[in-house]
Parts: structure tokens; C-alpha cells; sequence
């Protein structure tokens, strides 16, 4: 017996927001190695975040809550590189 779900009768709401909170979590990822690029690693960041909070209202909440704590490191490693290449410069 398998414990998978069956996708296919998920409700269509259910679906989108399970599929927002994996989303989080792959633009979670994302935004780390972004993070190079101050700007670019907290704006999705932040839009990694947005997904993660649309994908709390899914079954996958654990999903979603480890999507946004992976942006959240992602928004702080962004700000600070950000402060400590804008401080280095003479």
C-alpha cells in the first residue's frame, strides 16, 4: 500500500497551494546562490516568502514552513553581502 496521496482528486486549491509551497522552497534555494547579487537574492527572497505564506493554507505546511526559513537566510545572507561589499569599498 502506498502512502502517496492520489493528486488527481486533491482539490484544485489544495493542489495550487501545495504547489506554492514547494515553490518556496525552490526559489528558497535559489535565492541563496542569488545572494551574490544583493538585489537579486532578496527580491526572491522576499517572493520565496510570499509563496511560502500563500502555501501555509495546504497540508504541506511543513513544506511551506522550511520554504520560508530558507528565504529568510537567503533575504539575511543578501543584506548582509550587501552591507559588507558596500562598506569595503574605499
Amino acid at each position: 500500500m502506498s502512502t502517496e496521496p492520489d493528486y488527481n482528486s486533491l482539490d484544485p486549491d489544495e493542489k495550487t497551494n501545495r504547489l506554492l509551497a514547494i515553490g518556496s522552497v525552490a526559489v528558497g534555494v535559489l535565492s541563496l546562490c542569488g545572494a551574490l547579487l544583493p538585489i537579486c537574492g532578496a527580491a526572491g527572497s522576499l517572493a520565496g516568502i510570499g509563496l511560502g505564506i500563500w502555501g501555509l493554507r495546504s497540508d504541506s505546511r511543513r513544506t511551506a514552513q522550511v520554504g520560508i526559513s530558507v528565504c529568510i537566510i537567503g533575504l539575511l545572507t543578501s543584506i548582509l553581502y550587501g552591507l559588507l561589499s558596500f562598506l569595503s569599498k574605499p
